[in-house]
């Protein structure tokens, strides 16, 4: 390989435009260019498809694109001050609210380092750690590869909730509330109701559902002791361990490692 035009691949491939390469890189598009078909020649593969409106990875594009991410951010890592790297972190919503809270409130005491943190679903934060959007995620999603590992944190139990009595033979004929197309109460139940209520918000779902708006199935983590709601206990829900992704690192960066050592701490 000619690392001398591994750069220009990156930020190719990252910006999936060979123009914003040539913006970061100071040099002009031709250039780009050039320098990515010089790798690919010294690689005998071709890394990148061409069209005139998108820039596509092959295979082994993609695979590099990992690879070279992970890299420059290792050496970022060592040749930048670790007190300024910001962290990004993916997280789902259910979890952002009522569990990484306060966990979240004792890193922002202990240090001042910049955060970023963004609610996506299942497949966004399983793309999002692998192509380096994020420094590490909190999800369902047990991940293990030569690029990234998950580590178990706790178990996740689902219940059905309404704020009245529910026939469980019948949930088709309530307003469901749920979070995307993909909820569990399609899961669950023979027939999808005929009103259906898309809420990206944990909070909300539950805000609707202690109104007597629908019902909706939620984590049991999220519910306070007490809670005035009817819930159900379902055999075929699916109970989910919660995982902490990250890049497999030989040595954790900094950076990473300051939170990690909060959300592991017994």
């Amino acid at each position: 390989m000619d690392y001398r035009y591994l750069k220009a691949f990156l930020f190719t491939a990252e910006f999936a435009s060979f123009s914003k390469a040539a913006e970061q890189l100071k040099i002009a598009q031709s250039a780009v260019s050039r320098q990515i078909k010089l790798l690919e020649e010294s690689l005998d593969e071709e890394l990148i498809m061409r069209s005139s409106k998108k820039v596509l990875l092959t295979n082994k594009g993609k695979e590099l694109f990992l690879v070279a991410k992970q890299f420059d951010e290792m050496t970022s890592d060592i040749f930048q001050k670790e007190d300024k790297k910001a962290l990004k972190i993916g997280i789902l919503n259910g979890l952002l609210k009522n569990w990484f809270t306060p966990h979240l409130t004792k890193y922002c005491k202990k240090y001042s380092r910049d955060l970023s943190i963004h609610i996506e679903d299942q497949p966004q934060l399983k793309s999002g750690i692998e192509d380096g959007r994020y420094d590490i995620t909190f999800s369902t999603d047990n991940l293990q590869s030569e690029l990234v590992s998950s580590l178990k944190l706790f178990h996740e139990k689902l219940v059905l909730i309404s704020k009245e009595e529910v026939n469980l033979s019948s949930l088709h004929l309530h307003r469901w509330i749920v979070f995307s197309d993909g909820d569990n109460l399609y899961k669950i139940s023979k027939r999808p109701s005929d009103s259906i209520t898309t809420v990206d918000s944990i909070e909300t779902i539950l805000t609707l559902v202690k109104n007597g708006l629908g019902i909706a199935v939620v984590p049991d983590h999220v519910l306070k002791k007490n809670e005035s709601l009817n819930i159900y206990n379902i055999k075929s829900l699916p109970n989910s361990d919660i995982y902490m992704t990250t890049l497999n690192y030989k040595q954790m960066p900094a950076h990473i490692n300051e939170l990690t050592s909060i959300v592991t701490a017994k």
